[in-house]
């Protein structure tokens, strides 16, 4: 059965996404190697995990070397959006403001993080 490009990555694929987006380009060992340091998983398991992403539109590889070597398909930016937008219409019935409000008042928020938020609203307000 063909699975779906493009598709909600799980909290595993994220984790894959997130290595590949912090260090750039990788083989599924170094991959591996990256997520062993913070929870144990078996090498055969990332192997599939990865090829499941690629299924999914998630990663692309390429073969042309003896060891295959994967990205991302997408910007983090891009997953953070796709994400954002599930969320937004999932939990929040679409209401920017709900979903930031929540977002503040789930754990403390840095002086410096409020003035960048301070600033990005006056952009968004043509200030």
């Amino acid at each position: 059965m063909a699975r779906r490009r493009n598709s909600r990555p799980t909290d595993r694929e994220l984790t894959i996404l997130r290595i590949l987006w912090d260090n750039g380009p990788a083989t599924v060992r170094e991959v591996n190697e990256a997520m062993n340091e913070d929870q144990d998983t078996g090498y055969t398991t990332t192997l599939k995990l990865m090829q499941i992403m690629i299924d999914k539109g998630l990663l692309r590889r390429n073969d042309s070397q003896f060891k295959h070597v994967y990205k991302p398909a997408m910007t983090e930016e891009k997953a953070q959006k796709l994400l954002v937008g599930e969320l937004l219409e999932k939990a929040f019935s679409g209401s920017a403001e709900k979903l930031v409000m929540r977002a503040l008042s789930a754990k403390k928020v840095s002086t410096i993080e409020l003035e960048k938020i301070r600033k990005m609203l006056d952009e968004f307000e043509g200030k």
